[in-house]
């Protein structure tokens, strides 16, 4: 598996999966999870209605509707709280289920979004060494692993985290 950092708006990426920074209900919100169901369309959130929502830590797929990927796959990530009430292990889930998923859809290529980074408080870093590790120790099919940055300091942060582990 090649595993890539990527500075840029996710929903513009041609990959074969996006995931989406979701909440429980699946039916959109703020940041990334507001971004993607405003580019792929109402048919997002639609698609989304029967999943009837997602586990924190889980995954769901739909397709990409008007996206660039093909699919999206849902994850709710961990709100932080401290990081005594297993938010580190939630979060790997998000991961490793999301790679899961992209395995039974047959994606050759997945970006993730900085999960948990946003309103859910998980501190940067912290988060950055989960994914890059979450992702390097999971055994998948998917080909190429893209950790998308919407700022420079996150896509230097993973670049860092990649670089160091090689």
């Amino acid at each position: 598996m090649q595993l890539s950092a990527a500075l840029g708006d996710i929903t513009t990426l041609a990959v074969d999966a996006i995931v989406n920074a979701a909440n429980r209900a699946l039916l959109g919100g703020g940041g990334v999870d507001g971004a993607i169901h405003r580019a792929a369309g109402p048919e997002l959130v639609a698609a989304c209605r029967p999943l009837g929502g997602c586990a924190t830590g889980d995954a769901k797929a739909t397709p990409g509707f008007r996206l660039p990927a093909r699919w999206v796959i849902h994850t709710v990530g961990p709100i932080w709280r401290g990081g005594a009430e297993g938010e580190a292990e939630l979060l790997a889930s998000c991961y490793r289920r999301s790679l899961e998923v992209a395995d039974e859809l047959g994606a050759a290529s997945i970006a993730f979004p900085a999960i948990s980074t946003g309103v859910y408080g998980y501190p940067a870093d912290d988060a950055a060494r989960v994914a890059v590790s979450t992702v390097r120790s999971s055994t998948t099919r998917v080909a190429n692993v893209h950790l998308v940055a919407f700022d420079q300091t996150t896509y230097e942060r993973y670049e860092k985290l990649i670089n160091d582990a090689r």
